[in-house]
């Protein structure tokens, strides 16, 4: 079993990359940060160096990625996952600096989603400079979607250590890797993709805060203000450009007795069940996954191995 010991980034490929960065700072609160690389810009939220990436190219999710604990940890990854038949893309030393990490690896889940394992995510000690007093604090979550979340759970608690927190019906898992409640969840969906990012703030007030923001502004709020009965966390989704969903949410419950906790199934038949204030639910917009052979720039070819050296020492 190959053990995640975090969320690390998602990369997203964007058409209008202006606008995916202006939406970003002004609208999410995040901040920019220079890649050194044409059409691609990093966005940070708290301590890493990054937590999403606009690649300029073709619209659509390039990849989600993960951390492991040390270089020999990816390496006995990338074994497992081959074992498993699964074709594993070693990094280069190129993408590896895109990624602000030490080495990272690259594969497509069952389900066609494109993830990455990386080690060494760089951290950065300068205080995080958000661009409006959004109240973010960390980046949360991130969500996939598979056309069956019980088999993606499956592939996801098996291969990997992620266990499930609680799920809505059939067809949302939420899982943790840490005692947070969930850091990464499955979604029931026609195709791969990345049903939503979230960033935690630090309070109720927050919310409600960033809420009226929005609204003020004119952005499309999917969901919320409500609370997951799942998490217990308060919440408010919206849409951004090129179908990435964001949320911002507060409270997330921790689940520290891992021997007591057992995964509820909640009823999908009941909107209380996504929001249990009953506020009104409708769809999330989705990153479909930029299938193979549709790379954008800056993003290094699938199912090519590459082993150059990389310039980071081993820890």
């Amino acid at each position: 079993m190959i053990t995640l010991t975090d969320i690390a980034y998602v990369r997203s490929g964007v058409a209008d990359l202006p606008e995916a960065v202006r939406f970003a700072t002004e609208i999410v609160g995040l901040e920019a940060v220079a890649s050194g690389e044409p059409g691609v810009v990093h966005l940070r939220a708290d301590q890493r160096h990054h937590s999403l990436t606009f690649v300029e190219g073709p619209s659509g999710v390039l990849s989600s990625g993960f951390t492991v604990a040390d270089y020999d940890a990816l390496d006995d990854a990338e074994t497992q996952l081959e074992q498993r038949g699964i074709r594993v893309d070693r990094g280069d030393a190129a993408g590896a600096r895109s990624r602000a990490v030490g080495d990272y690896i690259g594969f497509d889940d069952p389900f066609g989603n494109r993830v990455e394992l990386a080690v060494a995510q760089r951290l950065s000690a300068e205080p995080v400079c958000l661009t409006r007093p959004s109240g973010i604090t960390e980046f949360g979550h991130l969500c996939l979607d598979a056309p069956n979340a019980r088999e993606a759970h499956r592939f996801w608690s098996t291969v990997f250590s992620a266990r499930a927190s609680d799920w809505v019906g059939e067809s949302v898992c939420l899982m943790r890797i840490d005692a947070l409640h969930h850091k990464f969840a499955i979604f029931s969906g026609d195709e791969p993709g990345l049903c939503h990012i979230d960033f935690q703030v630090s309070s109720l007030d927050d919310v409600f805060r960033n809420w009226h923001f929005l609204v003020e502004r004119g952005v499309e709020v999917l969901l919320g203000p409500g609370r997951h009965p799942t998490s217990g966390s308060v919440f408010v989704y919206f849409r951004g450009p090129e179908g990435l969903t964001y949320e911002y949410a507060t409270g997330t419950r921790l689940i520290e007795d891992e021997s007591s906790w057992r995964p509820r199934v909640f009823d999908p038949g009941q909107p209380s069940s996504i929001d249990m204030w009953r506020g009104p639910i409708q769809p999330l917009s989705r990153q479909k996954q930029v299938p193979a052979g549709e790379p954008a720039a800056g993003a290094p070819p699938k199912h090519e191995k590459v082993n150059a050296p990389l310039p980071a020492p081993r820890l």
